[in-house]
């Protein structure tokens, strides 16, 4: 699993020039099933999306064709984690911890 953490780079009229191509871009992986949730920050700074999968190249891939990427007004922050604990419903998204 992962947390993709959005913070603009560029000012917000860059930024929703671009925005109906994002929110294209964002249905295209909720589509795939990659993207589980995302929104916007508050104050409005970027975004955060959560994102499954355990192939951080394939994340940074996704991430690089965003067009907030693409058109440099964003900086994306990857982190990775193990959703070991989830809400009902979110069953299908649990992992176990990788051995040591």
């Amino acid at each position: 699993m992962f947390i993709l953490d959005l913070t603009y780079t560029a000012p917000l009229d860059r930024v929703d020039a671009l925005l109906a191509e994002h929110v294209e871009w964002l249905g295209g992986q909720y589509a795939a099933g990659v993207f589980l949730a995302s929104g916007r920050k508050e104050p409005r700074e970027g975004g955060v999306i959560l994102a499954a999968g355990d192939d951080r190249a394939a994340i940074e891939k996704i991430v690089a064709s965003d067009p907030f990427s693409v058109n440099g007004v964003c900086a994306y922050r990857i982190t990775q984690f193990f959703a070991t604990r989830t809400a009902p419903g979110l069953e299908a998204f649990r992992e176990e911890l990788p051995a040591q």
